[in-house]
Formats: C-alpha cells, structure tokens, sequence
C-alpha cells in the first residue's frame, strides 16, 4: 500500500492513504479504496490532473457537461472546502461522508442547512428556497405555478421559521429538522457501504421529484409533499 500511496500523491493532489482517511471518516479502508476508482474516473474525464473540476462534476451527475443546475453547483461548492474551485481526493472523500450511514447526524444537520444557504448569511431565506425548489423542479421538467410555489415557501416558512422575522437560523433549522426526519432521509445513502458512485447520491437527492409522479397530485397533497422533501 506504501508504493500505491507515494504514487498516487504524485498523480492526485490532496491524496491521502487509504487507512488515514478512514480513520478520519465513517467509512473502511476498502470503501475509501472504491471510492478512489470512482474518482479517478470522474477527475480523468475532462482534463487528466488528478482533481475534479465543475465541468467534470457537471458531467458526473448529468452526462452533460454544458449542463447548468444550481443544485449541482451548490454541492460542488460544498464539496470544494479549499475553495480552490477543483475537488481533491480528501475532499473528496470528507465530503461524501456526510452521507454515509454511520455519519453523524450533527453533521448531516450542517450540511442540509448549508445547502440552502446560498449566500452563506448564516440563514436560509425565502428567495434561496424559492431558488432551489425552481431549480429542482426545472431539472424534473416538471412545472408549477407560481401560486402554487408561493403556498409552499408558505407553509415551510409558517412552520420552520419561529420568531417569524423571514429567515430560518440555525437552531430553527434543528427544530424543523427533528420535526420533520424525512427532510434528512437525502443525507443517508446506504450505497455508500460499497463505494458508488456519485450518480446513485444525485438520484436520491432527486428522489422527491420521482416519488411525486407516484403521488396524488391534488393541490393540497402536491405541495405539503413538495415541501416536506424539497427543504
């Protein structure tokens, strides 16, 4: 493993041994070991430097490069923690432990709530929920009302933001959250046990949008459903 690592350091920056990562994250080393596979594979697809940029990430999830999402692109920020705008391996690696079974669920908690927090305030607002939900629903080509998308953010609001002052601060979230334990279910992907790959997170994380096309699309139904697995 020794002559495995020194190599990779060379080949991918941020490369961390195998058993280092795993001691630092819930996952074993023979997990962290698949999830190299996959990186190799994702950072090689675009331009061959070891680390995964955008356009990269863009295509992992989409197979389409070219393609824009806000969704997408707030998880590649998250994901890149050195603010560097590429991905490292360990970056890689300490990110996708968030979603792992055994993470723990104050981290998932965090992560949720820095994902709807756009512009980093510290809250999530109305107009970046408004934004993801937009954003979500484009990517399903699916389409709602605008009436329809204001009872939504309505309800959400009524219910997760308690001093009513038109923002959702951290410890509102953790209420909400511990409230409504379905909002975290995107947070826990049981594939991870086996190193998949970043497409089976993608599609859980849009798993909402699948389900509703299951569901009874009465008005009422359709955005108390919406609301519970959008945010």
């Amino acid at each position: 493993m020794g002559c495995f690592s020194s190599k990779a350091r060379r080949q991918f920056p941020g490369h961390e041994d195998p058993v280092s990562l795993a001691s630092q994250t819930a996952f074993t080393v023979s997990e962290v070991e698949a999830l190299f596979e996959l990186y190799k594979s994702i950072s090689s697809s675009v331009i061959d430097d070891g680390l995964i940029n955008k356009e990269e990430f863009q295509l992992a999830i989409f197979k389409n490069r070219k393609k824009e999402n806000l969704f997408a692109n707030r998880i590649f920020d998250l994901f890149d923690v050195k603010r560097k705008g590429v991905i490292d391996f360990s970056d890689f690696v300490k990110s996708l432990n968030v979603f792992h079974p055994n993470a723990q669920l104050e981290d998932k908690i965090d992560f949720s709530f820095k994902l709807y927090d756009l512009d980093s305030t510290g809250f999530i607002e109305r107009q970046e929920v408004k934004q993801m939900l937009i954003a979500l629903l484009c990517e399903s080509e699916m389409k709602l009302a605008d009436e329809t998308i204001e009872l939504i953010l309505d309800k959400t609001f009524l219910e997760a933001d308690v001093n009513q002052d038109g923002k959702i601060d951290r410890y509102e979230w953790n209420n909400f959250v511990s409230k409504n334990p379905s909002l975290l279910k995107i947070m826990t992907l049981p594939y991870l046990r086996y190193g998949t790959s970043l497409f089976y997170f993608i599609c859980r994380c849009h798993s909402f949008i699948n389900l509703l096309k299951c569901y009874d699309l009465s008005t009422q139904g359709y955005y108390y459903y919406i609301s519970k697995f959008c945010i």
